[in-house]
């Protein structure tokens, strides 16, 4: 069994001071990163190897983007959400400079919202017209079955007069996702 990172009652906890931040900034520039077990007491900070960890890759490291998303960027998390789902890491790989938890937040405080406004479902990323998934639609005294939602295909809309298309309006990304063995 693993020994535990640190002794909980010698560590300090809750808010970052700028000196212990300035503590870490300066024992990282010098020695990179490294074993975070033993990063806080050689940088001389009475904290935890995980929280040294956390507050370095999510708030300090130098190459973080700092302020509001762009629309490129939320328009690249909409379509990577929809490839992807909730897979935060891999959409903040794609995201230079963002952390997997500031897209988290963004897509749950912003994105999400945005979307349901255009009337697209935040979870499959589709129109959002509510009816059952099979329906039949009077037309000039046929009926004809109308596609479900899933399909990719125009869906007849009692309320409208046309077919209202579900399929996204973005350009096709190559995203190049494929994980492999590494070369040796």
């Amino acid at each position: 069994m693993r020994k535990p990172c640190c002794e909980k009652n010698e560590t300090n906890k809750g808010a970052w001071t700028k000196q212990e931040d300035q503590k870490l900034i300066d024992y990282i520039q010098k020695h990179g990163e490294g074993c975070w077990r033993s990063l806080p007491e050689a940088a001389g900070l009475l904290r935890c190897g995980k929280s040294c960890r956390l507050r370095w890759v999510n708030y300090l490291r130098p190459d973080l983007k700092r302020g509001n998303f762009g629309e490129d960027e939320e328009d690249l998390i909409i379509k990577l959400h929809a490839l992807l789902g909730n897979r935060w890491s891999l959409i903040a790989g794609r995201l230079p400079g963002r952390t997997d938890n500031e897209v988290k937040n963004y897509w749950n405080t912003h994105l999400k919202r945005k979307l349901v406004q255009k009337g697209i479902d935040p979870n499959n990323h589709r129109m959002g017209l509510v009816r059952p998934t099979k329906s039949f639609v009077s037309n000039n005294h046929s009926c004809k079955e109308a596609n479900s939602q899933a399909d990719n295909f125009p869906v007849l809309n009692s309320s409208t007069s046309g077919p209202v298309s579900n399929i996204s309006s973005f350009p096709d990304l190559n995203l190049d996702l494929t994980i492999g063995l590494p070369i040796m």
